[in-house]
């Protein structure tokens, strides 16, 4: 099967069919963890390395695998790279892998994973399916790490707390409190602040296209004009 171009597979998966904001997949970890940056941004990369490695495995076996046991041997690769990246961050980020718990584990069923390998991976060749997989990736990484901010920020008047989890010792003065004495609203750190700041973040994509569609649209119009 022809592969789309670069271009496109980029800006289906950072845009036009973004996993977390259009298709609103793997919502489950997306809103239980993004309650600050650094949350979202461990989890987030964690999702990122899974997509990219599965599909490039679904991709490298796609013609061996016979059509009956397609989809259990997909989902064994996807729990056998989760499986190792739960084991790399309980031994190297141990005090994050902690704060995130059994999300880690719980990306195995995040169905974003399981449908790129699926609908694009199986039926490619490596290097588009390893752009697929850093493009589904990054874009999802990029809507929890929104999320994760505009929570934080509500909540504490800050960004990058607890650095140090996923940067080191040397990031604990990384935090960035942008509104000294906040009191702290405590809604936006509740799974209720979840489902609220996700559907704002969803309202403003939907605007930001809905805008760019109206202004294509009058440059088309125009360009039809001055050619007639």
């Amino acid at each position: 099967m022809q592969a789309p171009s670069n271009k496109t597979i980029l800006s289906n998966g950072l845009w036009h069919n973004n996993a977390g904001l259009v298709q609103l997949l793997g919502l489950c970890p997306l809103l239980a963890v993004s309650n600050t940056v650094i949350n979202a941004l461990g989890l987030g990369l964690a999702t990122l390395a899974t997509l990219m490695i599965c599909n490039l495995v679904v991709s490298l076996v796609r013609g061996v695998l016979r059509p009956e046991i397609r989809i259990p041997a997909f989902v064994l690769i996807i729990a056998s790279v989760v499986s190792v990246i739960d084991l790399v961050m309980q031994a190297w980020l141990y005090d994050l892998y902690r704060v995130l718990g059994i999300f880690i584990p719980l990306i195995v069923t995040n169905c974003a994973i399981i449908g790129r390998a699926e609908a694009f991976a199986s039926r490619h060749r490596p290097w588009p399916a390893l752009l697929d997989g850093f493009a589904t990736g990054l874009g999802f990484c990029l809507a929890l790490l929104a999320l994760g901010a505009l929570r934080e920020l509500a909540g504490r008047g800050s960004l990058f707390s607890q650095a140090h989890l996923l940067f080191g010792e040397a990031a604990r003065n990384f935090e960035l409190q942008l509104i000294p004495g906040h009191p702290g609203f405590l809604i936006a750190l509740l799974p209720p602040g979840a489902f609220i700041g996700l559907g704002l973040l969803v309202a403003a994509r939907n605007a930001i296209k809905l805008r760019s569609g109206q202004r294509q649209a009058g440059v088309t119009a125009r360009q039809a004009a001055d050619s007639a």
